[in-house]
């Protein structure tokens, strides 16, 4: 269970970290993929942020991850830059990739089809 103190700060990580991926993103990973902050979590001593990334735009989601990674030192100072006067240290960060959107497009196709083969079966 989070506490309230934990909420907080990741609601304030999940803002700064989403405002430094629009201004830094298209040089780290490029133009093409679209990367959204989804959610973060905060370890109880608030020395840890991990950080789910959501990917469009592009079929290797996971080489989107690891360039995100390879450039953590830089998004790290950048971040520091934004709640340095909201927090007392900066967390560590830890990139994992969130594919529950993916998952709800995918169920929705597998309804949509199965929805169009029994419309078909009724009108036969």
């Amino acid at each position: 269970m989070e506490s309230k103190r934990q909420r907080q700060v990741a609601e304030i990580v999940r803002r700064s970290f989403s405002a430094v991926l629009q201004e830094e993103g298209a040089y780290i990973y490029g133009p093409g993929p679209l990367v959204t902050v989804t959610k973060v979590q905060m370890t109880p001593d608030l020395n840890l942020a991990r950080i789910y990334l959501s990917v469009f735009n592009t079929m290797n989601k996971q080489a989107v991850l690891l360039e995100i990674a390879s450039a953590y030192p830089h998004l790290r100072k950048a971040l520091a830059q934004r709640i340095r006067r909201q927090v007392r240290r900066i967390p560590e960060l830890e990139f994992f990739l969130d594919d529950t959107l993916d998952e709800m497009d995918r169920v929705e196709q597998l309804l949509e089809k199965i929805r169009s083969n029994k419309t078909t079966q009724e009108e036969e």
